[in-house]
C-alpha cells in the first residue's frame, strides 16, 4: 500500500479503501436484512402467541360450559358461580362473567358490574349482534378482542356462546324454550401483561441474536475481504507503486487462481515486458552510435559511388567525341608509316624510327579503341546462363598465358547456384581483365594463388555472389577507392587505366554491384553480386527478346 507521503498518494484525494467500502456495504445489507427478518419474526411471533392465547381461552371457555353444565340443568347458581370464581383464580385472568342473551351480566367476577346492562351496539359486542339478526355465533378468529379497561390496562377478551341443547330445554326449570339458539355467553378476559412480557423477552433475545450473527457476518465478510481481495490488492498496488518509480525487476506471484490471481499474472508479463523493452531501448542507445556511423558510412559509399557512375557518364560523352576526332588522323599516320615503311627509296637507317612510329601509332589506337569501348551505352542481351560455366569458358581462355604460369587456380563454384539473367560476352569480358590484371599482379612469384568462389546470396533478394582473390602485391587504401575510375591505373605506362572501368560499368548494367579490397602485400579480392533469375516466365522472356 502507498507510504502517506508518497508522491502518487499526494495526486489521489481522500476516499474510502476497498476494504472500508466493502465493510460499509455488505454491513448496510445485512443489517438491513436482519432487521427485516427480525421484524417479520417479531410480528409472526405476536400473531402465534395470540392466536395461542384465544384458543386457550376458548378451550377455556367450553371447559367452564362443560363443568357447568350439569349444575345449571339443576339450576344450581350459587356451585355454578362458585365453580367460575376457582376457574378465574388461574395467573393471567382479569375477570370471567357470565351475559345473558340480553346483555345482562348475570355474574362476574369482578362484583361491581354484576347486573349491567351491555350495549349491544357496542365495537366489541357487534362481532355476536349483527345487524337484523338477534344473535350469531361467530368464527373463533371474530371473538377476540382488545380493549382498555377504565383504569387503562389492556386486556384481551374471548366471548364463547352457551347453546340451547336439547337436555336445557327439557330442564326442570324450564327458563328456556326450544326456538332460543343461544342461552348466553360466557366472556373471559385476560391480562396482555403476560403476553407483552413474553413478546418483549423473545423480541430482546432476537435482538441480541441478529447484533451477534451482524458481528459475526462483519467479521467474516471482512477476514475474508481482506485475505482474498484486499490482500492481493494491495499487493497490485504495490507492484504498481514500484512500477512507476522504475523498478522493473520486481516479480509479483500470484496469491490465488481466480481473477484477481491472473490479474497479478497479467501484471507480471507486463512487468517482463517492459524490462525487456528498457532493456532492448537500452541496448539501442548504446549501439546507436555505432549504428549512425555505420548508416553514414553507407550512405557515403552509395554516395561516391553515384558520383562515381554520374562521373563515368559525364566522361563516356566527352570520351566518345574525343576518340572519334583523334582516330581519323590516327588511321592516316599507320597507313602513311606502312606506306613510307614499304617505299624502297627509305634509308634503311629510318627504318626503325618508322616502326618505333608505326608501333606506338598502333599503341594510341588500342587506347582510342578502350575509350570507344569505354563510352559504349551499356545495354547487354540478356538470357538465360550459369555464372558457373561463365567462369570456366574465361579462365580456359587466360590460363594458358604466360602470366599464370607459376599461378594455382583454385576453384569453389556451388553446384546449386539459380540461372542468372546475364549477356555472357560482357560478363566474359569483366572476368578475362580481372584474371590477367590478378595475373600481372603475381608476376615475378615463387607460387602464386588465384581462388574463384561462388555461392548464393542468402537475402531476400537471392543472387549470386562471384569472389576472386590473388595472392599478388595489393593496393594501397588511399588508391582503393578511385580503382574504378577511368585512365587509374597502378601498371605505370603499361596500363590504359580502362578496364576496370569498363566492367564496372558492365556489372551496373546488370544490374549488380562490384566491389574491390586489398590489403598490402597480401593481395586483392574482387567481390561481384548478380541477381538470380528464379521466376522462369523472366527466362523464357529473355529467351524470346534474344532470338
Amino acid at each position: 500500500m502507498l507510504s502517506p507521503n508518497h508522491p502518487l498518494r499526494l495526486l489521489i484525494p481522500r476516499r474510502f479503501t476497498l476494504i472500508q467500502k466493502l465493510t460499509i456495504l455488505t454491513g448496510t445489507v445485512v443489517v438491513l436484512f436482519m432487521t427485516l427478518f427480525a421484524w417479520v419474526n417479531i410480528n409472526n411471533l405476536q400473531k402465534l402467541l395470540v392466536n395461542n392465547t384465544i384458543r386457550d381461552l376458548d378451550n377455556l371457555a367450553a371447559t367452564i360450559i362443560r363443568m357447568t353444565h350439569h349444575q345449571m340443568l339443576l339450576d344450581n347458581r350459587p356451585l355454578v358461580y362458585q365453580m367460575i370464581n376457582e376457574v378465574a383464580n388461574r395467573p393471567g385472568i382479569d375477570r370471567i362473567r357470565m351475559i345473558n342473551r340480553e346483555g345482562i351480566i348475570v355474574h362476574s367476577t369482578a362484583a361491581g358490574e354484576i347486573g349491567k346492562t351491555l350495549d349491544h351496539k357496542a365495537v366489541r359486542c357487534t362481532n355476536c349482534h349483527k345487524p337484523g339478526i338477534t344473535l350469531t355465533h361467530p368464527q373463533l378468529e371474530e371473538r377476540g378482542r382488545f380493549f382498555n379497561l377504565p383504569d387503562g390496562r389492556q386486556v384481551m377478551g374471548l366471548a364463547r356462546s352457551v347453546r340451547n341443547e336439547t337436555s336445557c330445554s327439557t330442564a326442570a326449570c324450564h327458563a328456556h324454550t326450544e326456538t332460543e339458539k343461544v342461552l348466553g355467553v360466557v366472556d373471559i378476559i385476560v391480562s396482555l401483561d403476560l403476553l407483552q412480557a413474553d413478546l418483549t423477552s423473545y423480541r430482546n433475545r432476537i435482538i441480541l441474536l441478529t447484533v451477534l450473527l451482524i458481528i459475526l457476518l462483519g467479521a467474516s465478510l471482512t477476514f475474508f475481504t481482506l485475505h482474498l481481495v484486499n490482500r492481493p490488492v494491495n499487493e497490485l498496488l504495490r507492484h504498481t507503486a514500484r512500477l512507476a518509480q522504475g523498478q522493473l525487476d520486481c516479480v509479483m506471484p500470484p496469491t490465488s487462481n481466480d481473477e484477481l490471481g491472473e490479474l497479478m499474472r497479467a501484471f507480471q508479463l507486463m512487468t517482463n515486458n517492459l524490462r525487456q523493452a528498457r532493456s532492448d531501448l537500452e541496448e539501442w542507445g548504446r549501439t546507436l552510435e555505432e549504428k549512425v556511423k555505420e548508416r553514414s558510412e553507407e550512405l557515403q559509399r552509395m554516395q561516391m559511388q553515384l558520383v562515381h557512375t554520374e562521373k563515368l557518364a559525364s566522361l563516356g560523352e566527352l570520351v566518345a567525341g574525343i576518340a572519334h576526332e583523334i582516330n581519323n588522323p590516327l588511321s592516316g599516320i599507320l597507313i602513311f608509316s606502312s606506306l613510307v615503311a614499304k617505299d624502297k627509296r627509305l634509308d634503311p637507317a629510318l627504318l626503325k624510327d618508322l616502326e618505333t612510329i608505326s608501333s606506338e601509332a598502333q599503341r594510341c589506337a588500342g587506347i582510342v579503341k578502350g575509350l570507344l569501348e569505354f563510352a559504349k551505352d551499356y545495354q547487354p542481351r540478356m538470357s538465360t546462363c550459369d555464372i558457373n560455366q561463365i567462369l570456366i569458358d574465361s579462365l580456359r581462355l587466360v590460363e594458358c598465358q604466360s602470366v599464370f604460369q607459376n599461378v594455382a587456380i583454385l576453384r569453389q563454384l556451388n553446384s546449386n547456384l539459380p540461372q542468372i539473367m546475364a549477356d555472357q560476352n560482357q560478363l566474359k569480358q569483366v572476368f578475362i581483365n580481372i584474371f590477367i590484371n590478378a595475373g600481372q599482379a603475381m608476376q615475378g612469384q615463387k607460387r602464386g594463388e588465384l581462388q574463384i568462389i561462388t555461392r548464393q546470396e542468402n537475402t531476400t533478394d537471392g543472387g549470386v555472389l562471384i569472389t576472386i582473390s590473388d595472392s599478388g602485391c595489393g593496393v594501397p587504401e588511399d588508391q582503393l577507392g578511385k580503382l574504378f575510375d577511368p585512365f587509374f591505373t597502378t601498371k605505370g605506362t603499361g596500363g590504359t587505366g580502362l578496364g576496370l572501368s569498363v566492367s564496372y560499368g558492365i556489372i551496373q548494367a546488370h544490374g549488380g554491384t562490384i566491389k574491390a579490397e586489398s590489403d598490402i602485400g597480401m593481395g586483392m579480392t574482387f567481390t561481384i553480386w548478380l541477381p538470380g533469375c528464379s521466376d522462369p516466365a523472366e527466362a523464357d522472356t529473355g529467351s524470346k527478346l534474344l532470338a
